[in-house]
């Protein structure tokens, strides 16, 4: 006890740097690189919508060596993305973090098969099967939920380790492979496609497993002391998303996309487009940003059950819902 209470002191001791002043840049850490994931991020910067809420806002690729909440911890940056995962963890951890945005509302981690095998229509259909995981990783956790949830023993499937390598699929070593549907998706069925086979997807929000996505983060001293800073910077960057996920907005946001996501081909970043609006915004009148609270609660119970944390966190109590009066004017 003395220990866990030592390290949330410690936490908190560090984070308290992050004092923010009038015309300070805010820095705003991303998950990953530049790419279509992060379309409306880079989109509400570089059409200015921070600046019109009087902010500057240094928005930050990120990528294996980041981590959004430790930056937050350390006060190198004031807004950061991050999975619910690794919000889960750190709270177990007693770290002060808050979520302001859920950006995926079906997360995006789904696996890829071959359109001539027989389809995955029910969970049991996936005994027998190769099954492509990254050990260690959140499909890991999703498959082995999946697999409880269809009464499945894993001696009835077999696991294939998955490294960052997509040739044992290629070359049909295992049966569905664990993909980004919004990134690989396309890349993978345009592949297979020029050899004249098709995909299909497995999604686990269709089988009731929901494992929250990417999210939008900051801390509780921030909520505390900057609330009117926090307040805009949510609604630059929903501003931001929503413009850029918007179907006749899509020649802007591409045009955007490619000033920083040079190596992708202009028509898969097309598809990578479509395919992640789906994925944020499911209907067209569906506010992007809503909170998914049962599917974070769902998260939290996964990996209470899989004992990656060692206690229950509420981490509904850390979900800020877009109608929350703490953020409005």
């Amino acid at each position: 006890m003395l220990c866990h209470c030592l390290i949330s002191f410690m936490l908190i001791s560090v984070i308290t740097v992050s004092d923010i002043h009038a015309g300070e840049t805010l820095n705003y850490r991303l998950k990953w690189l530049f790419n279509t994931s992060v379309a409306g991020d880079i989109y509400a910067d570089d059409r200015g919508f921070f600046q019109k809420e009087g902010l500057d806002v240094k928005v930050k690729e990120g990528g294996p060596e980041r981590d959004a909440i430790r930056e937050l911890e350390l006060g190198h940056a004031q807004f950061g993305v991050a999975s619910a995962d690794q919000v889960i963890r750190a709270l177990s951890k007693g770290a002060p973090v808050v979520v302001l945005v859920q950006l995926f509302q079906i997360n995006p981690l789904q696996w890829v098969y071959r359109a001539d095998k027989d389809s995955i229509e029910k969970l049991s259909d996936l005994k027998g099967r190769v099954l492509g995981i990254t050990y260690g990783g959140n499909d890991e956790t999703i498959m082995r939920t999946l697999l409880a949830k269809g009464r499945l023993k894993e001696s009835e499937v077999k696991f294939f380790s998955v490294r960052y390598d997509f040739t044992p699929f290629y070359r049909g070593q295992a049966d569905i492979w664990p993909v980004y549907r919004n990134a690989q998706g396309p890349i993978i069925a345009k592949k297979l496609g020029e050899n004249g086979e098709d995909v299909r997807f497995f999604d686990p929000a269709a089988f009731g497993v929901k494992f929250v996505a990417n999210s939008v983060v900051t801390s509780e001293r921030m909520m505390a002391e900057n609330a009117d800073t926090v307040r805009k910077f949510r609604k630059a960057l929903l501003k931001g998303w929503e413009e850029a996920l918007a179907p006749e907005n899509a020649e802007k946001t591409l045009e955007t996309l490619a000033k920083f996501d040079k190596d992708t081909s202009p028509d898969i970043r097309r598809q990578q487009l479509e395919i992640t609006r789906s994925l944020i915004k499911p209907g067209p009148d569906f506010p992007i940003g809503s909170i998914d609270t049962a599917a974070w609660k769902q998260t939290e119970k996964m990996m209470l059950d899989q004992k990656q944390i060692p206690n229950a966190v509420s981490v509904e109590k850390v979900l800020i819902p877009l109608d929350s009066p703490l953020l409005h004017e």
